[in-house]
């Protein structure tokens, strides 16, 4: 039986999950390399009788969402359910957002993948008929690229990409160990950036040679996530595409050359503004480089989460 004609048997029980903030890029990994760090938005959801879409929001940007069949964590609930085979009448969502909106931290990212995992879990056998292969390419479809979407559902360092086939791009990833002596430190600014917006800044075309450097430096950024933590501030120097973007954020590109300067691996957070740290640092280094972002920014230690959406 075709899956779009399949009849599912929808779960009474109300659903819970929570799906990590994700930088995507890591520097020179543009579109492919992601990572999940540990602030998580939860939600919870029951498939309705009725007709009705009852959606209620709190916390990050909450009275800016919308509270109907349009919010994203519900699209992507229907593209899900649609995927298995039916979709119910009506759902029920509560929606708590910890994860800062347009800061490039992978807030849409964690709504869509949020959305998929709900939509699985209210269908009896729904690991089955939505495997994680599955959601990636899903997520893919509606974010458009597949680096958030893919820390978000495995966790951990992921490695993304799409796949051409006769219909469609098909978003796909793999995972990557990441040492443990490894964490994160955010600089989040109050400024928000749009992603088409900070797409719209990148040249259609750039110099050979830079495109060389950043293809070295993201194979090199995969082995020093892996094991080479001393080789990091190497591993994620960028030409591809941060500094094309410095106008629409020049408070946080100042702070990355200000830090990279000082041998610290700082990097644009996705498509920004927020700037991530990978280190090894202990605490009265952290402290010092804190410091340096104070004035601006809102500094946020943080550990690599090493699970995606659960």
């Amino acid at each position: 039986m075709a899956a779009n004609k399949r009849r599912l048997t929808f779960k009474a029980t109300l659903a819970q999950i929570s799906v990590p903030a994700t930088s995507a890029n890591l520097g020179p990994g543009f579109d492919s390399l992601g990572l999940a760090l540990d602030l998580r938005d939860r939600y919870a959801a029951q498939v309705l009788d009725d007709a009705t879409f009852d959606v209620d929001i709190s916390g990050e940007s909450s009275s800016e969402i919308k509270r109907d069949k349009s919010n994203l964590v519900i699209k992507a609930m229907l593209h899900g359910f649609e995927h298995m085979g039916q979709k119910p009448k009506g759902i029920a969502l509560r929606q708590l957002n910890v994860i800062p909106h347009g800061r490039g931290l992978g807030s849409s990212a964690a709504a869509i993948v949020g959305g998929l995992a709900l939509a699985r879990l209210l269908v009896l056998g729904g690991e089955q008929l939505l495997t994680d292969d599955e959601m990636i390419a899903l997520g893919t479809e509606i974010e458009g690229h597949p680096d958030n979407i893919a820390a978000a559902v495995l966790g951990g360092a992921t490695i993304a990409w799409t796949e051409n086939n006769a219909e469609k791009s098909l978003g796909r990833a793999v995972g990557i160990k990441v040492d443990p002596k490894i964490k994160a430190l955010l600089f989040i600014p109050e400024a928000h950036l749009a992603t088409s917006k900070a797409r719209k800044l990148l040249p259609e075309n750039v110099p050979h040679a830079d495109a060389a450097l950043n293809a070295a430096r993201a194979a090199l950024l995969v082995h020093a996530l892996e094991s080479r933590p001393d080789l990091l501030l190497e591993a994620t120097q960028d030409l591809l595409h941060q500094n094309y973007r410095t106008e629409a954020m020049p408070k946080s590109m100042a702070l990355v050359t200000k830090l990279r300067a000082a041998g610290v691996p700082a990097m644009i957070s996705g498509a920004g503004p927020s700037v991530l740290l990978l280190h090894t640092m202990d605490e009265l280094e952290v402290e010092a480089v804190i410091k340096v972002g104070a004035a601006t920014f809102t500094a946020q230690k943080l550990g690599i989460s090493t699970l995606g959406v659960e």
